[in-house]
């Protein structure tokens, strides 16, 4: 792809590193911000740098927030459970069902060596801790994975370690596609594959 200067193909070149734009895309996105006022571009870049500077997460349950603490204990109406999810795509789409009313818990990502991701560089230790310091108050752990190998090997290694406390583990059901990623679902289905949630059992599903 040729473009007018080298001004165009940086900007081409960094837009279309996000997820889902391909460089025509980028291009056409370029192309529209030379079009618009200088101001619009300047709004885009001011907001972008504030979404990187400003952005907390909550040190508890590792959700997006306004601070480092977003009181994750009182948004929810039941505080005996927690749903673990990947990320907040995730913890959105579960909580736009309207079906669960309990708490969240962000890991980050899921467990892949092929990609040097270990249990060690998610946030599986804050939440164990976080059932253990519960005093019995969290009675369980919805694990809400997406259903791929990666997302299996996660849940199984949050069961081991949550072996010691007495919760009950359960898994959302397997209405959700294997090799399906949670975000992607719809409201219809990931709602009752929550409510018709299994126990988890960690020799499969």
């Amino acid at each position: 792809m040729e473009f007018p200067n080298e001004l165009i193909e940086e900007a081409v070149r960094e837009i279309s590193k996000l997820p889902g734009i391909g460089k025509k895309t980028a291009l056409r996105l370029v192309l529209h911000l030379l079009k618009e006022r200088e101001s619009t571009t300047e709004d885009l870049s001011a907001a972008l740098l504030r979404l990187r500077k400003e952005t907390k997460y909550c040190q508890t349950c590792h959700i997006i927030s306004h601070s480092i603490d977003c009181t994750c204990r009182t948004i929810n109406t039941d505080v005996s459970v927690i749903c673990v999810v990947v990320d907040t795509p995730d913890m959105l789409a579960i909580r736009s069902t309207g079906q669960y009313k309990g708490m969240f818990h962000v890991l980050g990502g899921v467990i892949s060596p092929i990609e040097g991701v270990g249990p060690e560089d998610l946030h599986i230790d804050s939440l164990i801790k976080r059932v253990e310091a519960s005093a019995g108050e969290i009675k369980e752990v919805i694990l809400a994975l997406s259903a791929t190998m990666e997302g299996d090997t996660t849940s199984f290694y949050i069961s081991r370690k949550l072996e010691a406390a007495n919760v009950k583990i359960s898994s959302i059901a397997r209405g959700i596609p294997v090799g399906g990623e949670l975000e992607y679902a719809d409201e219809v289905t990931l709602g009752r594959s929550i409510i018709t949630r299994t126990v988890y059992n960690q020799g499969g599903f």
